[in-house]
């Protein structure tokens, strides 16, 4: 694999740890900035707002330019906005500076999932894909216990404070290693816009949404899950969070093998992995071995998604990937917001801890359903081109000799 994808995937760590490593210094910052607990959460609601805002505004603004001068732009942009973050004198300022630093997420994931895939032959595309959003599988794994740590002891400024110098390298790293494209040819807004008008594109989105929205309904109270049900000690579940994420880690490269090979069976079949795992855990949280293993394929399945939608959409997208493939990061936001929505929904409603389980199962189900009017509409497609493409073959064979 070209050494450029590892700049792409260093951007990549840096951008997953500011996004998840939030919930691990919430309480230091609701402390330092004197709010409660539900009002800091403000500082994860703002940064999510931001991506969905970011993504599509900032890669239609620049949709002309090289994807190199766009990747370094959103990593400086992402490199100010969490130092801002760190010398924030309130919690007003730090929710806008988190709404800034969020704003260049989908289109950095956007331009660079294009760029990774330019890179390498046709066959291996979603596996150069994944390769880059190894990047923020990883940040699960390391990025966020080591910085969850770092600011239990130092604080949280410290922690954001070593993610705008991941956001540096990062920076450098691109700027050494990403070869120069040029601007994209024949690119335009119109274009980008364009391929929104095609079925597959925003079946790909809402494939994301409530799919990986399943996921999202479990992970985000992973947590009192493991506590209140499961039993394991509070200072535990740093490590069960750890090995979720390598289960993310091994489904996002399995993800872009399969995706290079088979990308339709191998989506059906993740969604539906999932639905069960999901549906699975609502037995298995009782039990600590039982949860621990669930908790693993909770993750393995869940990311091993997005990578085949990821090459699935720039397919789909045609000559126009880069708008598309950003709103795959806005997709993805949402999933998060509305899978923790309805988990929050159902434990509101008295039904348990172990209900967003339930929810996160009927979410990945309607995903799956998704999935297969695409593969359905995909195959009716095919065979409507087919025999157009034989008549015109045969047509000149057909017509009568001029006397």
């Amino acid at each position: 694999m070209p050494v450029a994808l590892l700049a792409l995937a260093i951007g990549a760590f840096g951008i997953g740890t500011t996004e998840f490593v939030m919930m691990g210094v919430l309480p230091q910052a609701a402390a330092d900035f004197g709010v409660s607990i539900p009002s800091a959460g403000h500082l994860i609601s703002a940064y999510a707002l931001g991506v969905v805002v970011g993504a599509p505004l900032l890669t239609a603004a620049a949709v002309r330019l090289p994807r190199k001068t766009m990747l370094l732009a959103m990593m400086g942009l992402f490199v100010a906005g969490n130092t801002l973050f760190v010398l924030s004198p309130s919690h007003e300022l730090g929710v806008l500076f988190r709404f800034v630093a969020g704003l260049p997420h989908g289109a950095f994931f956007g331009a660079g999932a294009v760029v990774a895939a330019s890179l390498v032959d046709r066959g291996a595309k979603a596996k150069a894909v994944s390769m880059m959003f190894m990047g923020l599988t990883l940040a699960n794994v390391v990025g966020v216990p080591l910085g969850t740590l770092l600011g239990q002891q130092f604080g949280w400024r410290a922690t954001f404070a070593v993610v705008a110098l991941i956001g540096v390298v990062a920076l450098v790293a691109v700027m050494k290693l990403v070869p120069h494209q040029g601007a994209p040819a024949g690119a335009s807004l119109r274009g980008e816009v364009a391929a929104f008008r095609k079925p597959q594109v925003w079946l790909a989105l809402a494939i994301v949404t409530f799919g990986m929205g399943g996921g999202f309904a479990c992970l985000s109270y992973v947590t009192p899950m493991m506590t209140d049900v499961a039993g394991f000690d509070p200072a535990t579940v740093t490590l069960l969070l750890s090995l979720a994420g390598v289960g993310m880690t091994l489904g996002n490269v399995l993800g872009g093998r399969l995706a290079d090979r088979n990308p339709t069976p191998a989506l059906c079949g993740a969604l539906a992995g999932l639905a069960v795992v999901l549906a699975l855990f609502t037995v298995t949280a009782g039990s600590k071995i039982g949860a621990t293993i669930t908790i693993f394929l909770v993750g393995l399945t869940s990311f091993m998604v997005g990578p085949i939608l990821q090459a699935r959409v720039m397919e789909k997208a045609g000559g126009s990937p880069s708008l598309v493939s950003a709103a795959i990061q806005s997709a993805f936001n949402i999933a998060n917001s509305i899978g923790a929505y309805l988990g929050g929904v159902v434990i509101a409603g008295g039904l348990g801890l172990v209900s967003p389980n339930v929810v996160g199962a009927l979410l990945a189900a309607l995903g799956l359903s998704l999935a297969v009017v695409a593969a359905l509409t995909e195959r009716r497609e095919k065979a409507a081109t087919v025999p157009s493409a034989a008549a015109e073959d045969i047509a000149p064979a057909e017509q009568p000799a001029l006397v």
